[in-house]
């Protein structure tokens, strides 16, 4: 089994890694390949993944490439965690969308389309060449906006997956809050790529969301730096990327006056470079788990071995096409929720009726989403003044007009039409 990472000069790159490894046994990969145009990073990250693989057990081979192509040749499953534009990018969109007293963050908002318009040209790009080479490769998307990018590769018709680390992370934490394992939480987790709610928490077929508010409500809410009052009152447990809406200017005022997260993680993945260049180390180090992503590994390697082997949980969190899930969305809008894993892809399970509350601002992001694809696929500066207008957290004419040409300043080299 040939499994390709592209990015794999990335500073997750060890998490995914060490995952692999131990959960060898659940996907038994042969050969696992490391592509990133940033042959520094590869020359560190190649050297450590073999150490993590040798001390773990693991017979597979690691090899490192920058040749896309050759990397991609034959895999049975490609995985996507590529940033273009790198860290410094992602400085841009956490800081210049604040000038317009307008929240500034990576994945929502102005520079969350800053993001989709520099990575969905890309992304297409590389599984175009996915296809040529095995047609049968399924394409696992960790790539931020993961729902524009799965959707766009959907409407391309590839065979593709979303996948994001809030769902695990969550069953995780309710987990230990409950004294429990993983396996024996089961969440009803509904909506669109970060922006998402936990309306029940199912163990042993009770549904134990009610007693986590009551017995845990502080813990969950200092967690996701939300008054414990609106988690009472809404009866359910958001993602923490909600904060950005439900408590956008105290965002905004934070963010004007504290280093922002771009800069802590450009700060944060130099040390751990540091430390990957040691010879010695053969396992991921604590450091990374403040960088992000946590438990992204055993989400992708579960996702892997049920499209690739049946193998795996049945039941995973994932993005995928509406397909009448969500039914006040199109069909073709991608969705995060629970669905049934097999070779064949994914199959949405049924989901309780979403409170008005929550579904009109996921109908507000879903058509938000559809500008931004079209603004991602055919460029144009009318394109993104429609999709920044769209957005629930810019909606003012003069803020989109000023950011639609803001944007498009700061990202000329990575907009082809710019």
């Amino acid at each position: 089994m040939k499994l390709t990472v592209v990015g794999g000069g990335s500073t997750y790159t060890p998490e995914l890694i060490d995952g692999f490894a131990r959960l060898r046994d659940v996907l038994p990969v042969t050969e696992l390949v490391l592509t990133d145009p940033a042959t520094d990073r590869l020359d560190l990250i190649g050297p450590l993944s073999r150490r993590i693989f040798d001390r773990l057990g693991h017979p597979g081979r690691i090899t490192t490439t920058t040749d896309l192509d050759a990397a991609v040749d034959g895999a049975d499953a490609v995985l996507l965690q590529l940033r273009v534009g790198g860290q410094a990018a992602r400085l841009q969109d956490e800081t210049w969308p604040l000038d317009c007293g307008c929240v500034g963050q990576e994945t929502t908002g102005a520079g969350g389309l800053a993001k989709a318009l520099r990575t969905v040209p890309v992304v297409l790009d590389i599984a175009d060449r996915v296809r040529r080479s095995n047609p049968d490769a399924w394409i696992i998307d960790f790539t931020n906006p993961v729902g524009i990018v799965t959707r766009a590769l959907l409407q391309a018709g590839h065979k593709a997956l979303g996948l994001c680390n809030v769902a695990i992370g969550l069953q995780r934490k309710f987990a230990a809050l409950l004294n429990v394992t993983p396996e024996d939480v089961a969440l009803d987790h509904v909506g669109l790529n970060h922006l998402t709610w936990e309306t029940a928490v199912h163990v042993g077929g009770e549904n134990v969301l009610p007693r986590l508010l009551t017995e845990h409500g502080e813990t969950i809410a200092a967690d996701l730096r939300l008054p414990l009052p609106l988690l009472t009152t809404l009866g359910v447990v958001p993602s923490y990327y909600l904060r950005y809406f439900y408590a956008h200017d105290e965002v905004v005022r934070e963010q004007r006056t504290k280093p922002s997260r771009a800069a802590e993680v450009a700060r944060m993945e130099q040390e751990l470079l540091t430390l990957y260049a040691d010879p010695a180390l053969a396992e991921k180090p604590p450091l990374l788990a403040k960088r992000g992503g946590a438990y992204y590994s055993e989400a992708a390697v579960d996702l892997a071995a049920a499209l690739l082997r049946n193998a795996g949980s049945p039941h995973q969190v994932v993005n995928t096409r509406n397909n009448g899930t969500l039914p006040f969305l199109p069909d073709d809008a991608v969705v995060e929720v629970p669905a049934r894993i097999t070779p064949k892809g994914a199959e949405p399970l049924p989901v309780s009726p979403m409170d008005p509350l929550f579904s009109g601002l996921v109908a507000g992001v879903t058509a938000y989403e559809d500008l931004a694809l079209e603004a991602a696929l055919h460029g144009g500066r009318g394109r993104v003044f429609r999709a920044l207008l769209a957005h629930p957290l810019i909606g003012q004419y003069e803020y989109a007009d000023r950011l639609a040409d803001t944007l498009i300043a700061h990202n000329r080299e990575h907009l082809t039409w710019a």
